[in-house]
């Protein structure tokens, strides 16, 4: 089994629709149901959701000297709200689970697998 992360990719700086608590609910019990599933057939590893880019903070370490900077590391259109790290037996399998994903968030999603995770 090869590991991908699936990152949830959300507008920056863009005004969200707002949704009532009926709508809230609709979206979870989709995120909740796609996550039950990954579960069922052990390819959910880890999940987690973000703050906001404004709430990161940028390490950088050069010739000794380390500086942290506020923000985010690069300006975007969009950054990553959330992830999925999974495990499946194909990339096809993991553009699956990615577009059961997009379809119960709303959001897109990029899948990348990890460097030498074959057998992980």
């Amino acid at each position: 089994m090869t590991r991908y992360l699936l990152s949830v990719h959300t507008p920056v700086g863009e005004p969200q629709m707002p949704m009532d608590e009926e709508q809230i609910r609709e979206v979870s019990a989709r995120i909740l149901a796609i996550e039950d599933e990954m579960k069922s057939v052990d390819a959910l590893v880890f999940t987690g959701r973000l703050e906001e880019p404004d709430a990161a903070r940028v390490v950088r370490s050069t010739n000794g000297q380390t500086l942290t900077t506020d923000g985010p590391f690069i300006e975007a259109k969009e950054a990553i709200g959330g992830f999925y790290i999974i495990q499946a037996a194909s990339l096809d399998a993991a553009l699956e689970w990615a577009s059961k994903t997009s379809t119960a968030i709303g959001m897109p999603i990029e899948v990348r697998p990890f460097l030498d995770s074959h057998g992980a």
